[in-house]
């Protein structure tokens, strides 16, 4: 028994005739014809009455015909299983990464994917969240790591790093030093340091500045967070970080909570589905290195 048999006999069961079956399978009718009454013989049972001008399945080929569908299914599957390794081993991999930004755990995940799989090429994309998630929308970066307000960007799937909100940091000696819970309000008459349009962190601050009407003077920007607190703690301006990144930098800097700013910045890995088997077992890597 071959699987051509299988799928000639499949053929003319679901089109109830041999000339269309033949067609489907692009050989010849007498090629069909012979290949079933093969299988018949193998089988020991006529799979189809042929006395009408619709063929049709007899009890022996009712029986066969699941079980017929679940072998080329199961044949199929073992040729996708193959390739989709094939092109893991010799595929091509374009990782986005927020700019200014580095969380390890990515590199580790990188590390572990190219142990595991080093005829994989991998290519690292530095850009503002939103180029990386224009271009992942796009398919010319497979998975990126990137900084968002509140909400995942539509149309993609996504894992979570970090979610926290926004804190203003500034030196022990500033006028605001002393407050440790402030509001957008309070920041609007100080120079502000922070990172470039199309950040997470920097559409958060934006959007709740937006939603109340207030323009403030934006003195500096930098793409790294330990650049933004490092002119911060010369006194240059307020810098605006997220929670975390205030942490680091907690010998030389106060973090203020800016109570008016609720949404979160989110840090999180997007992609598109569905997805390629390199991106696949990169993401398996990623939820190991984050974990």
């Amino acid at each position: 028994m071959e699987l051509r048999q299988l799928e000639y006999f499949v053929a003319v069961a679901e089109e109830r005739n041999f000339t269309r079956a033949a067609e489907r399978v692009h050989i010849s009718q007498s090629g069909v014809s012979a290949q079933i009454r093969q299988l018949e013989r193998e089988l020991g049972a006529d799979l189809f009455d042929r006395s009408a001008r619709v063929v049709t399945l007899t009890v022996a080929g009712k029986a066969a015909l699941d079980h017929a569908r679940a072998a080329l299914a199961a044949a199929e599957a073992v040729g996708q299983a193959v390739g989709e390794v094939a092109d893991l081993i010799r595929g091509r991999l374009t990782v986005g990464m927020v700019v200014g930004c580095t969380v390890t755990p990515l590199f580790d995940a990188l590390a572990a994917f190219h142990r595991a799989h080093p005829g994989v090429e991998i290519s690292l994309l530095e850009d503002n969240s939103d180029q990386l998630v224009h271009a992942v929308r796009g398919g010319t970066v497979d998975l990126a790591l990137v900084g968002v307000a509140g909400a995942i960007p539509e149309g993609l799937d996504a894992l979570t790093i970090i979610s926290e909100r926004l804190v203003a940091a500034v030196p022990t000696g500033h006028p605001l030093a002393a407050s440790r819970r402030i509001t957008l309000g309070d920041l609007v008459s100080h120079p502000i340091v922070c990172m470039p349009a199309g950040t997470g962190v920097r559409t958060v601050f934006d959007q709740a500045c937006a939603a109340q009407g207030l323009h403030p003077s934006i003195a500096l920007q930098a793409g790294a967070a330990d650049a933004i607190a490092d002119l911060a703690a010369r006194g240059l301006g307020v810098a605006i970080l997220s929670d975390s990144m205030a942490a680091h930098h907690r010998d030389r800097l106060v973090a203020l909570t800016i109570t008016d700013v609720t949404t979160p910045a989110l840090l999180a890995l997007v992609w598109r589905g569905p997805h390629s088997p390199a991106t696949r077992e990169l993401l398996n890597h990623c939820r190991r290195a984050f974990a």
